[in-house]
């Protein structure tokens, strides 16, 4: 009967419909970017009757573009800020460990920001600036508290650097693929990824490790 019960835990729960929908707006906003897409192609792709259900959970089409970007992004901030309270030997390490395993589960992210990064809307500008400004603020604070070589004027351009190792690495795993000849998002090549990020984080702030 404890078996039973055991395997049961392990079933896990059907996802809810607003969680689908920003599935299926993730994987299409960051394949097509938001004017590439519409709302009933999103609603399709959710695998909804119309787009009347999608309404039902998101306002209009800009509303659901800043829901799948804020529930991406969130949860980076948390990451970053928990490194920078938890500081200590190795917590960089850890960072890493946490941030490549998000990403590596979350693999249109990083080319949703990056496309939204590149588009000349007004509107998509000012939302993904609102959305980032917080995890680009919390890891200024987190590389001022880590020491190391660099002056404060060189952290802006060090955090920039750390975002394209870090994320870079996901938006372009499509071109990775081409040049590489093998999947980028593989298990083995993330491991690989993993390591070289963490020795270069080591270089970068000066750890003697």
């Amino acid at each position: 009967m404890a078996s039973r019960s055991n395997a049961a835990a392990t079933v896990e729960e059907p996802r809810s419909t607003r969680d689908v929908i920003l599935d299926a707006a993730e994987r299409s906003f960051a394949e097509r970017g938001f004017a590439g897409v519409s709302v009933r192609e999103i609603a399709t792709e959710a695998g909804l009757k119309n787009q009347a259900s999608l309404y039902h959970h998101f306002k209009n089409k800009r509303a659901l573009y800043e829901a799948v970007l804020s529930r991406g992004i969130t949860p980076l901030i948390s990451v970053v800020v928990e490194s920078g309270t938890n500081a200590q030997p190795g917590s960089d390490e850890t960072f890493l460990d946490h941030m490549v395993t998000y990403l590596a589960e979350h693999p249109h992210l990083p080319r949703l920001i990056q496309r939204a990064g590149l588009d000349d809307s007004k509107y998509l500008r000012s939302a993904l600036t609102r959305l980032l400004r917080p995890f680009y603020t919390e890891g200024l604070n987190v590389l001022a508290a880590a020491g190391g070589p660099w002056q404060p004027e060189d952290l802006p351009h060090l955090a920039a650097g750390l975002y394209h190792l870090i994320f870079g690495y996901f938006a372009n795993s499509g071109l990775l693929e081409a040049v590489l000849q093998e999947d980028p998002r593989s298990p083995e090549a993330i491991a690989r990824q993993r390591r070289f990020l963490k020795k270069a984080l080591n270089l970068l702030l000066g750890a003697q490790r």
